[in-house]
């Protein structure tokens, strides 16, 4: 079984419109993901050490389809109290993903932040990373979050935001914004219990006006309209689900007048 995310990125500290979650598939299924991802023109793949075999599964998949030069590659690193604990990590990911470098390494839930961060940076000047972060899918760890985006120079966030989780927008997102900081969304879907909010109720008929053709993509153009957001990684348990969630690079974005309205809309259910 593994874990991952993977999005459709037109690279770096650019626009992101679709994405997914697997948690967890068989690596058999992994297989046509990983295909159906370059179908639809997806290149970051997320995941983590923490995720089972995740990082295994994957390194064996691009390796043997020689991909590694077509992906952005996100993973992150949660030892502490960070130090040393964060090398030996990263380099079990190295060994793990069969890659000599990272697109992108992040301090997973602010878990030994600053020594970790320390030795992210001395990686990332030897080359072996190109990018350091921070993530956090919790509000309670907002106040931290915030404090460490102020006193750290970072290249990406991720952090959770959606419909039914606004809290981001409050104050996080426009710090990113502010300092020029890639931001990188997960739990677009609430942890699907969005999807139980909305239930079998029809999208409403304006959602068509910006190109919606699921509550999925509704709910993830809401998310990746916000201007300060980068990309996300939305969950998915289905192969059917990659196709749905792609579906929202289609069309345009909602205007910040459209997504109030998508706010509004789904505070009355």
């Amino acid at each position: 079984h593994t874990r991952m995310d993977i999005a459709l990125l037109d690279g770096p500290f650019r626009k992101l419109h679709g994405g997914w979650r697997f948690t967890p598939l068989r690596e058999d299924a992994c297989k046509v993901m990983l295909t159906m991802e370059f179908e639809f023109a997806g290149r970051l793949i997320d995941t983590a050490p923490m995720y089972r075999s995740s990082e295994t599964i994957l390194g064996q998949l691009i390796d043997a389809r020689s991909l590694r030069n077509d992906l952005f590659i996100a993973t992150k690193a949660d030892e502490e109290p960070g130090g040393d604990a964060t090398v030996e990590q990263m380099k079990v990911s190295q060994q793990r993903l069969r890659t000599g470098a990272f697109d992108l390494m992040q301090v997973h839930n602010l878990r030994g932040t600053s020594d970790a961060l320390a030795r992210m940076r001395e990686w990332k000047e030897d080359g072996k990373i190109r990018y350091i972060g921070i993530t956090t899918s919790r509000s309670a760890q907002y106040e931290e979050f915030e404090k460490v985006m102020r006193s750290e120079e970072l290249d990406f966030i991720q952090i959770n935001y959606s419909l039914e989780q606004r809290e981001a927008a409050e104050r996080i997102l426009p710090l990113a914004a502010d300092r020029g900081v890639a931001v990188m969304i997960n739990r677009a879907f609430g942890g699907g219990r969005i999807f139980e909010a909305v239930g079998d109720a029809p999208l409403p008929g304006w959602a068509q006006e910006f190109g919606c053709r699921s509550w999925a993509q509704f709910l993830l153009k809401y998310v990746i309209g916000h201007p300060a957001v980068t990309l996300s990684i939305p969950g998915m348990t289905k192969v059917h689900h990659v196709d749905d969630n792609f579906g929202a690079a289609h069309g345009r974005l909602p205007d910040a007048a459209e997504r109030k309205r998508q706010e509004s809309f789904y505070d009355s259910l």
